[in-house]
């Protein structure tokens, strides 16, 4: 199976619904990558589908936001008018445009759910399997390959759709998709998938999504990326001819769960961790764990153990005022 085709749909609210996110959207945060360099979410995102051998990426994007999009990966802000330009702009600026190149838009006219993004990009692909990557994950791999390419050998290896998953704690399964299923004969971490559900309570994940061999209060969760075949076109299609507009959203995991029933579909646990920008504390976890493995990891865990001990200072120091204790200096205030 050849995968040369990535949709990343950018077009879900998400942390655009409040704060800084109601001017930007939510693809575009800026992060440190591991590379130094400060680049919008969507762009790590991206670079991962394109060092994996990713050659065309479709974004679906809200009405009115192409234009944003395409701007950001011109390179073309504006501020070189202001600052001038040196080395290191001109070589972000360059990788801007070289990922730049390999986009091709598509809008979702409505917000009518993550599986209707993806049918939205149902042209843009055409009748070939394609890398699914979700557009407010982002994954740092355990190993020299990517997280994405994991996947995506799996598939050529195993000619079927593949979802990369990750064991997942109990308590956060509401966030994700879940699915069960058994391991392949020979192969620890492969399963063949036999149920999804998407954001299930505890109790029906105990019900019906136990995996065998996995560690107790763990369930395999959506990773946040997949290779799906365009069958997956053909029954998002059947749903939405099925529904009228005001039935709700159309979600993409029930529809997964029936191309599951069709043809063959794996689970790969891959060698990584995700990291889910939408969550409280999502992008601040997210920005800490790039720079635990980038290039500026010393630098950096400096940085937080000076920032820990200031805290935990400025902490105890207040603490002691307000009690009537020891003082900034160390000394003990006298009792009245």
């Amino acid at each position: 199976m050849n995968v040369r085709k990535a949709v990343i749909p950018v077009a879900g609210r998400g942390l655009r619904s409040c704060g800084a996110g109601g001017a930007v959207p939510q693809a575009l945060l800026p992060l440190v990558d591991r590379d130094g360099f400060v680049k919008p979410v969507v762009q790590i995102i991206a670079e991962e589908a394109i060092d994996s051998g990713i050659e065309e990426i479709v974004l679906v994007t809200a009405p009115g936001e192409e234009a944003v999009y395409r701007r950001c990966f011109t390179g073309d802000g504006g501020a070189e008018q202001d600052i001038g330009t040196s080395p290191v702009h001109d070589q972000h600026t360059a990788r801007l445009a070289g990922v730049g190149r390999r986009l091709r838009y598509v809008v979702q006219e409505r917000p009518a759910g993550f599986g209707h993004a993806v049918w939205c990009a149902r042209e843009a692909v055409g009748s070939e399997p394609f890398l699914l990557l979700v557009g407010d994950h982002l994954c740092i791999s355990g190993e020299s390959r990517r997280c994405a390419r994991q996947v995506l050998d799996l598939a050529a290896e195993r000619e079927c759709s593949v979802a990369a998953v990750q064991a997942t704690r109990e308590h956060l399964i509401h966030r994700y998709g879940t699915v069960a299923g058994r391991r392949l004969a020979g192969c620890s971490n492969v399963f063949r998938i036999e149920r999804m559900i998407e954001k299930p309570t505890p109790s029906i994940a105990e019900q019906h999504l136990h995996v065998p061999g996995l560690r107790v209060g763990h369930y395999l969760c959506l990773f946040g990326m997949q290779v799906l075949t365009p069958a997956i076109f053909d029954i998002l299609e059947a749903e939405i001819e099925r529904r009228r507009p005001d039935e709700g959203v159309i979600e993409l995991t029930p529809a997964m769960q029936e191309l599951a029933r069709r043809e063959q579909f794996l689970a790969v646990q891959v060698n990584g961790r995700r990291y889910d920008i939408g969550n409280k504390y999502g992008l601040l976890e997210s920005q800490i764990a790039l720079a635990m493995s980038g290039a500026d990891r010393e630098d950096v865990l400096a940085r937080l153990m000076e920032l820990l001990l200031q805290s935990a200072q400025d902490r105890f120091t207040g603490t002691c005022a307000a009690t009537g204790g020891a003082s900034a200096t160390g000394t003990v205030a006298p009792v009245a």
